[in-house]
């Protein structure tokens, strides 16, 4: 007896890869979020900007203390709900249930991977001499130019692993995006299963469509890696 349902696994993987533009564009625009604003609270902290480098530290805290799930119920469950009373404060008439999960899954994960990345920024920066940032104004270049030009490619290059590291645990979270009824890689292939429990098959197409999607963008952060090398003889 047969314990695997071959073609079954077959006709599934391609169900299963026909979620991950879902996982990629929340991957995306969940960095596209969180990368400025985990800068922005790297900064805070360095330079410990009091309130916000106090709120930074709680905020990082929190999401390290919780597992990723039970974050996305919580935050499930709480952005309805003050949209709702935002809403009928002002009298706007809008189906607030009916929102695309889609879009709960961006703010989920933004605010997940913030911390993370304020914590990746925070250690890169450090990594730059503060020497760097005085030298760049001694000869008439801005703050904000200074980080530009001289520093923020110099902490790229030191944060570049821990940036992988914390993109590729991003696309695998976005697994958890079944919880919400999100249409990724996990609840496709979950849906298949359902309608003849070929779990396993599954579960193995699920596997493998994750390690190839993170295998190319473990990749292609190891090609950034090497073209950004050439500010590593600035940081000795």
């Amino acid at each position: 007896m047969d314990i695997m349902n071959w073609q079954f696994l077959f006709d599934t993987f391609f169900v299963a890869l026909s979620g991950v533009p879902v996982a990629l564009l929340v991957t995306v625009v969940s960095l596209f979020i969180a990368v400025p604003l985990g800068f922005l609270l790297a900064l805070a902290r360095v330079y410990e900007v009091p309130v916000i480098n106090f709120f930074a530290k709680i905020y990082i805290s929190f999401v390290r203390g919780t597992p990723v799930i039970i974050q996305i119920f919580v935050l499930y469950a709480t952005i309805p709900l003050l949209l709702k009373g935002l809403f009928e404060k002002y009298n706007i008439d809008y189906p607030i249930y009916e929102v695309n999960p889609l879009w709960y899954a961006f703010i989920i994960f933004s605010f997940n991977t913030a911390a993370i990345l304020i914590e990746v920024f925070r250690s890169a920066l450090q990594t730059v001499p503060k020497g760097q940032l005085e030298a760049a104004q001694s000869v008439g270049l801005t703050a904000t130019q200074a980080y530009r030009r001289i520093i923020i490619p110099q902490a790229l290059v030191a944060a570049m692993p821990n940036l992988c590291t914390a993109t590729i645990n991003l696309i695998k979270a976005t697994s958890l995006g079944y919880a919400i009824s999100l249409q990724e890689i996990t609840l496709k292939a979950k849906v298949e299963a359902n309608l003849g429990y070929n779990y396993l098959e599954a579960y193995i197409d699920i596997f493998i469509v994750y390690l190839i999607v993170c295998m190319t963008v473990e990749y292609l952060f190891k090609w950034s890696e090497k073209r950004l090398s050439r500010y590593k003889v600035a940081t000795v």
